[in-house]
């Protein structure tokens, strides 16, 4: 089996005496979408501009199919930057062109997949249109064309949804998915946690520069989310709350979510539910992914991670 198309290992970056991030490891393999998360400050933006060479990492190593820093061949690399930044005045198609210049990629090979692309997205007749001509949601999409333009094997997305209105986001996600499936390595980062947990394999979860929980999206549940039961109905908080093996109870007039305790099956459980329990409407799920990244960004603790081997 061939090796990760990128390696992150034991990577840490200080300014001016503090630790930004600290052993910071994970690997990228070919048609895998990884998604690095955490709140504003946790370092991702770090990560990424240690992996991309805009900054250089004071311990750790970043290989790219094998190849360290120094060497990596940086026209196979995409990297759609959080900061986006497009020649106004300058037409489309010839923005596109130059990105994929940029990268040693043949011109007319660019300017047909320019044009496949600008279907693809919606953009379809405006390839001599210039970027100030456009909203803010098409400028992004462009931006998107010009990551993807030179068919890297390694495409690194910051916040690639930022801006773009659902429909739009559709369109991106399907364009991932579709890049994963024909072998591009992703790494994305994103604060769309639904998002996210549709559309990644793995996810490395960073908070205060360090890493929290990693894996798939079902280890990590498994690791950290327990189970937690909505139910619908015109019950006392203090009934559900004596329930057994309930952690805690959030109520909304008739709508209580209730948080179990770790490794319960949930068929068993239902099962001892009292008679007197009013149901309407009833539904068991893991924990989202979007309620623990703000357990862990916020330092809740609720969510019972304690109680699991890391």
């Amino acid at each position: 089996m061939s090796g990760p198309v990128l390696a992150v290992n034991q990577v840490g970056k200080s300014f001016k005496n503090k630790q930004i991030i600290k052993d910071i490891s994970f690997e990228v393999k070919k048609g895998e979408i990884m998604a690095i998360l955490g709140p504003n400050g946790a370092g991702k933006s770090t990560t990424i501009r240690s992996i991309m060479g805009i900054l250089h990492p004071d311990e750790g190593t970043v290989k790219f199919h094998g190849h360290s820093a120094g060497s990596i061949p940086r026209h196979r690399i995409g990297y759609l930057p959080e900061e986006r930044g497009l020649y106004k005045k300058v037409s489309i198609m010839d923005i596109l062109l130059y990105f994929a210049e940029l990268k040693d990629y043949p011109v007319k090979k660019a300017k047909e997949r320019a044009l496949t692309y600008l279907k693809k997205l919606g953009l379809e007749g405006k390839e001599k249109s210039s970027i100030e001509e456009l909203s803010k949601g098409m400028g992004q999409k462009v931006q998107f064309i010009a990551s993807i333009i030179h068919e890297p094997d390694l495409l690194i997305l910051d916040e690639p949804f930022s801006g773009l209105d659902p429909v739009s986001q559709e369109l991106i996600k399907s364009e991932i998915k579709e890049l994963a499936n024909k072998g591009t390595a992703i790494l994305l980062s994103a604060h769309q946690m639904n998002v996210v947990e549709e559309l990644c394999d793995r996810l490395f979860m960073i908070h205060r520069g360090q890493k929290v929980i990693s894996g798939t999206m079902e280890e990590v549940k498994a690791q950290y989310a327990n189970y937690k039961c909505v139910i619908r109905g015109n019950n006392e908080e203090s009934i559900l709350a004596r329930l057994p093996q309930v952690q805690r109870v959030e109520q909304s007039g008739e709508l209580a979510t209730l948080y179990l305790e770790a490794n319960i099956q949930p068929s068993t459980w239902l099962k001892q539910l009292p008679e007197e329990i009013q149901i309407q409407e009833l539904t068991v799920s893991r924990i989202s992914l979007h309620e623990i990244f703000i357990d862990i960004a916020t330092d809740k603790k609720l969510l019972g991670e304690g109680e699991k081997s890391a």
